[in-house]
């Protein structure tokens, strides 16, 4: 609630002759003809940012008033009233205004301009309204007039600028979002002129089946303001705003501290932190959102409560807490290997052999698959029934996601052992970005929970059955910057409202 002892709040009430006020206080300064820029929107009563879909046309400031005044006492036949219409200005584009006064929305018409040297033509509205007292500290950037003669509906967008919303007469219902709703709002490109504008449907939003749209309404925030009442809007914070018949507000900008004082020199290194900051964060959510993601650990537990133990687990060399040391030095048999690490083992083998077979390359050769084979059947018959629900869509990806890192570091350690072509297949041939991103990320996790030495030693051992180790690491890399720049371009097209980047990259991140 803002002070009501502003002149503005009687003098420009439309119920209690505020219209004829401002006629006269503009007739009495001799500026009865001052011309304001108002919107002209195609799309009445919605008044979109965008420039394709309204136009900013001049308008006579005191044959506005009338208007009003003219719908205050007539209501909608005043569209046809012959008093109305005879205050057409003899110019086209005035004449056609007036035919149509419920397309047009006196928005954003500068009473202050401070960074302007040209006289305001609404600055004497100045001596109406009072500068809030908490606003004389800061580096204000304009004030203005927001004046509606029938109910219109505002774009959803954002302002460069702390706003403070202040309604003289009448009513607006304010809907907010916060910038961190951006994924949800159909941004327009940024490198539009609409580029802080939302190009979602306000007038007929589809709810039903619309999983963004209903993600958008949870995301919002309704605020009813009346006459009296004032609204703070951060920077950076979407709004979609309602006016009734014949509301007046004025409104309050100015720049925050942080924009204040960024130097220019620091732009460019601000805005790839921050574009790396979000990068980080889309590719959490795509691989939350890819399909093994839903089967993780959990599917993995449930599977590995069915297999037998076939004997005591506390003495069993792959148990997890003597996966390192010794048993590593010395070597695992096949027969050694716990029922579920030896599954695992064996759907990545047979997922290799089974993809190379069908693309016709040569069949990879390992002595030790047979045993692997006998192991598999003996220690868990159903193997392969269970384990089928892991392997959807993308099945090493899956296998790598959900089982755990050292598990999976044992693995590969008898893989490097006992079927070293098989992990050089499974490396250069099998891997997609996503299995990229997630393998380097296990192998993270491993590295937490592992010294320095075994680390060093995993990952000579590791790498040692490429003929090319470099062609290992591109292969890793490259995958991994595919699924960095699928990523990236979520990234623009979700917060900048860049969809096409021009790249033709036919490349899969599944």
């Amino acid at each position: 609630m803002f002070r009501r002892d502003w002149k503005a709040f009687s003098r420009w009430n439309p119920s209690n002759g505020g219209l004829d006020y401002l006629e006269e206080l503009f007739l009495q300064e001799q500026v009865g003809s001052a011309t304001v820029e108002a919107m002209l929107s195609t799309s009445a009563p919605v008044f979109y940012g965008d420039l394709r879909r309204h136009e900013r046309v001049p308008l006579s400031f005191s044959t506005f008033l009338t208007s009003c005044k003219l719908y205050l006492h007539h209501g909608d036949s005043s569209r046809n009233n012959s008093a109305f219409m005879a205050l057409s200005d003899p110019d086209k584009t005035q004449s056609t205004l007036l035919d149509s006064p419920d397309k047009i929305y006196l928005a954003q018409v500068p009473i202050l301009l401070i960074e302007s040297k040209e006289r305001c033509p609404l600055e004497n509205l100045m001596e109406d309204i009072r500068m809030p007292i908490f606003l004389k500290a800061k580096q204000m950037s304009a004030i203005n007039l927001w004046m509606n003669r029938a109910r219109s509906k505002s774009s959803t967008h954002y302002d460069p600028h702390h706003n403070l919303l202040c309604i003289i007469a009448g009513c607006k219902q304010v809907v907010l979002w916060p910038p961190s709703a951006s994924p949800l709002l159909q941004l327009m490109p940024i490198y539009g002129e609409a580029s802080n504008h939302s190009d979602c449907n306000i007038d007929n939003p589809d709810l039903v089946g619309n999983a963004t749209a209903q993600s958008r309404m949870e995301y919002a925030q309704k605020i009813i303001l009346h006459a009296g009442d004032a609204l703070f809007i951060p920077e950076g914070w979407f709004h979609q705003v309602d006016s009734d018949d014949l509301t007046i507000a004025v409104n309050f900008w100015w720049k925050s501290f942080m924009m204040s004082n960024m130097s220019e020199h620091m732009e460019a290194y601000y805005l790839r932190r921050i574009l790396s900051r979000l990068l980080e964060r889309e590719k959490d959510k795509m691989l939350c959102k890819s399909p093994f993601a839903s089967l993780r650990c959990k599917k993995m537990a449930e599977i590995a409560t069915d297999f037998p133990t076939g004997g005591d687990e506390s003495n069993s060399v792959v148990q997890r807490g003597n996966i390192n040391g010794n048993a590593e030095q010395q070597g695992v048999t096949l027969e050694q290997l716990e029922p579920f690490t030896s599954v695992v083992l064996h759907e990545l083998i047979s997922l290799v052999h089974n993809t190379l077979n069908s693309s016709g390359q040569n069949q990879v050769k390992e002595s030790h698959l047979e045993a692997l084979d006998v192991t598999v059947e003996n220690n868990c018959t159903h193997a392969r029934t269970e384990n089928s629900v892991l392997l959807e869509d993308n099945p090493v990806t899956s296998i790598f996601w959900t089982i755990e890192p050292l598990v999976l570091r044992k693995v590969f350690l008898v893989m490097v052992h006992y079927f070293p072509r098989t992990l050089e297949a499974l490396v250069l041939h099998m891997l997609s970005p996503t299995g990229a991103e997630v393998l380097t990320r296990k192998f993270d996790e491993m590295d937490q929970q592992t010294t320095k030495e075994e680390q060093k030693e995993f990952y000579q051992k590791f790498y040692s059955v490429f003929d090319d180790q470099h062609a290992a690491m591109d292969a890793i890399l490259n995958g991994k910057e595919i699924f960095s720049f699928q990523a990236y371009k979520n990234v623009l097209n979700l917060h900048l409202g860049v969809s096409d980047l021009g790249v033709n990259d036919d490349a899969k991140i599944s």
